[in-house]
């Protein structure tokens, strides 16, 4: 069984022209999971995350500089990437409250495994400060929900998306119970993620170079990353999925296809299902170009089902 959560929120926020993160890329996420072999998906309107649930990872003064920084109309810029428009708020509560929605779900038994559709996206969006076009960190709010209303001691986070989720990683670079693997092409955006990060034991980086393709994406992942995440053992595996390593995304250089996109999450239901009792929770983060994002969310949602 799987669930879809997601908010018309999320399309409403609107960074502007010209901008790579935009209303487009969820809607041909949605129009391509809008297709007879998704029918038996269960889809959930995306609740707003709580001001309790926003603080297990973000500093008071920056939920509330956030919460009151959407400009009555036009853009409001946070940082060179990163900007809010009239529903940018309301987007980033929605997109964080879906992870948390997600994760009682699989939790509470009511669903094996769910995809957050949503945006903006999270993994770039430190305790304190938005950038990479991230607000909120939605797959950290998700796994400090899972360790302090369930009570777990082990929640893996596996990020595969093109550019290194520096936020999620200095959010639970001292947080032992919280293990972060990331395969990430380097050197590129935001210039961290090198292997010598490795907080307490905690987090496992797996640089790919430009141009790198799909023989060296799942040597890393078989060799390195997998191993790492079957030891750990977790109760709860959520998943950043980014589709920008791509071969035609245009912010990145690797080479990957739909395909790879497909190979990595069969891994990593493979792995929820031998140590967490098939729990998974994916949340949507980069793909710019909309043809390969969408082929590449329907490979990543399609493999959720099987």
């Amino acid at each position: 069984m799987l669930r879809l959560y997601t908010h018309p929120a999320c399309l409403q926020h609107d960074p502007g022209a010209g901008q790579a993160e935009s209303p487009a890329r969820l809607r041909a996420v949605l129009q391509a999971l809008d297709h007879d072999r998704f029918v038996m998906i269960d889809r959930i309107e995306a609740p707003r995350a709580s001001r309790e649930e926003l603080l297990r990872v973000h500093d008071a003064a920056y939920v509330d500089r956030i919460l009151s920084s959407a400009p009555a109309s036009g853009t409001f810029r946070l940082d060179e990437d990163t900007l809010m428009s009239p529903a940018s708020a309301e987007a980033a509560l929605r997109a964080a409250g879906a992870a948390v929605a997600a994760v009682d779900a699989v939790m509470t038994g009511h669903t094996g495994h769910a995809f957050c559709a949503v945006r903006p996206p999270g993994h770039h969006a430190t305790a304190d400060k938005a950038m990479g076009f991230c607000l909120f960190n939605n797959i950290a709010v998700a796994a400090a929900h899972a360790v302090a209303a369930h009570g777990l001691k082990r929640v893996a986070i596996a990020d595969f998306d093109v550019h290194h989720g520096n936020g999620t990683q200095d959010i639970f670079a001292a947080e032992p119970r919280v293990l972060f693997v990331s395969s990430h092409e380097s050197p590129l955006y935001p210039g961290t993620g090198h292997e010598d990060e490795q907080g307490v034991g905690n987090i496992v980086n797996a640089p790919l170079s430009p141009g790198d393709g799909s023989y060296e994406f799942r040597e890393l992942w078989d060799g390195l990353l997998l191993p790492r995440l079957h030891a750990f053992k977790p109760q709860l595996v959520l998943v950043s999925a980014g589709f920008d390593a791509h071969r035609d995304d245009p912010l990145a250089n690797l080479r990957l296809s739909c395909e790879d996109f497909a190979w990595i999450t069969e891994r990593l239901v493979a792995l929820a299902h031998a140590h967490a009792g098939g729990r998974l929770v994916s949340s949507l983060e980069g793909g710019y170009n909309l043809s390969a994002l969408a082929a590449s969310a329907s490979a990543h949602v399609a493999a959720l089902l099987d």
